[in-house]
């Protein structure tokens, strides 16, 4: 018979298809200041009541450019940059350890829009990474303490048992505190590029560029 999982086979999804009419982009009504330009979409993101709008997919890659990508929270943002929070030593930490470029892109389909943000990432201030650990729920805190994020475990039953060790370690103490290897990346934005649906699939993208001068707007074709 031969191996099934060799075989070719595809599923078509040429019938899914939308026509996007919602809003509309332009370079007078964008804000010249691309931080505040997605702050003001990310409001709008969460007047919609979406489910996590701060969700963000963060790519990055290796030295020898195999890329790999993942949605991660944001936690803050400012004309600092935007600052996530992960383990050090997992995948995207080690990448990153490696080759600190990343982009960071937010999706948000229900208002038909799309952010792009490239830039260098760099490890947060450690009383910055504390002060927001010492914020999260106390499960949040002894999950950090648990996952040795990205390696291989042999089975549920392992991380369980973690837990409850941890569980009796920290017995009545609410002071846990951060682990070394858990902590902030903040990305310096350095690109942004913003997307906003349009009909017929001439949509509307807005890049903003870093320059000595401050920042470039420019319109790119669909």
């Amino acid at each position: 018979m031969g191996d099934f999982s060799r075989r070719t086979w595809r599923v078509s999804l040429r019938p899914l298809r939308r026509n996007y009419e919602a809003a509309e982009l332009t370079e007078q009504s964008a804000d010249p200041d691309p931080v505040q330009q997605f702050n003001s979409w990310f409001t709008d993101a969460q007047a919609a009541d979406l489910i996590e709008p701060n969700a963000m997919v963060v790519s990055t890659s290796t030295l020898a450019g195999k890329p790999s990508a993942r949605v991660v929270l944001l936690k803050e943002f400012g004309n600092d940059g935007f600052t996530f929070y992960t383990n050090y030593l997992s995948r995207k930490g080690r990448e990153l350890e490696a080759n600190p470029l990343a982009t960071l892109t937010f999706y948000w389909g229900e208002l038909e829009r799309q952010i792009r943000i490239e830039g260098t990432v760099s490890k947060t201030e450690r009383s910055q990474s504390e002060e927001y650990f010492s914020s999260r729920p106390r499960a949040s805190r002894l999950g950090a303490w648990v996952s040795q994020q990205s390696d291989v475990v042999s089975n549920r039953e392992n991380i369980e048992a973690t837990l409850k060790e941890l569980e009796e370690r920290f017995s009545g103490n609410d002071d846990i505190p951060a682990p070394e290897h858990w902590g902030g990346y903040r990305l310096d934005p350095e690109l942004f590029e913003f997307w906003q649906g349009r009909p017929n699939r001439l949509h509307d993208r807005l890049v903003y560029r870093r320059s000595s001068n401050g920042w470039i707007m420019e319109r790119l074709w669909p």
